[in-house]
């Protein structure tokens, strides 16, 4: 969080204005939050997107190791706040539906979380492309090792265990989980899997944007 902060909290007040360029953050704001720069094209934007089952259950249980959120008894109840957009960082069907739309207005490049699951290098090399950034052989190795599922997995840095428990409770449960594509099928039942078809198809049918739902598919719209 030192080396690439979150533009939406402050830490030990830092005033990232000062931060030498070039500075890389990271956020989960809307569109319409992030600052006015970013819109005039003073900036990139690398846009992470994840089959939205998988996000779901990904955030299920990142909501039980933070003590400031209130965890949901089960999926279900889970679910149905966040289909109504009544969790920590709003709705995932406006967020994408914001960003994607006002693509245009940033310098904006979008990559999946599954793409980086099945061909990180490729990922890193088209990041280098957008960013400008030419890297070796070696460097790009580096990148690879260091992004790689399982060295993140246990590294301070990364599984935020470096954060005070009343922020991140590790006894609760790992920030960094499973790291797969396809997970969603081990929480959710095959009528809340066929509902959420049914509120994507509603309200996504007009984006070009398609999902890899299971890790041995390629990626489809529902």
């Amino acid at each position: 969080m030192e080396r690439v902060p979150w533009i939406e909290y402050v830490l030990k007040n830092r005033d990232y204005t000062k931060y030498p360029s070039p500075r890389l953050f990271s956020t989960n704001l809307p569109y319409c939050l992030v600052p006015k720069d970013l819109r005039r094209k003073r900036g990139k934007v690398i846009y992470v997107t994840r089959n939205p089952k998988d996000v779901l259950t990904s955030f299920y249980y990142f909501e039980k190791l933070i003590p400031s959120l209130t965890p949901s008894p089960t999926f279900e109840h889970f679910m149905e706040k966040a289909l109504n957009g009544e969790v920590f960082a709003g709705s995932w069907f406006e967020h994408v539906r914001g960003w994607y739309t006002h693509k245009e207005d940033f310098n904006f490049l979008l990559i999946s979380y599954e793409d980086m699951v099945k061909d990180l290098r490729s990922v890193v090399l088209k990041i280098c492309q957008f960013v400008g950034r030419q890297l070796s052989d070696h460097e790009i190795y580096i990148v690879l090792q260091k992004s790689a599922f399982k060295n993140m997995k246990s590294d301070p840095n990364a599984n935020y265990e470096f954060l005070d428990r009343k922020i991140v409770d590790k006894n609760r449960g790992n920030f960094v989980r499973k790291g797969t594509i396809g997970d969603w099928k081990n929480v959710m039942t095959v009528a809340q899997s066929e509902r959420f078809d049914k509120i994507f198809q509603e309200k996504m049918k007009d984006l070009p944007i398609k999902f890899m739902w299971d890790i041995n598919e390629d990626k489809q719209s529902i």
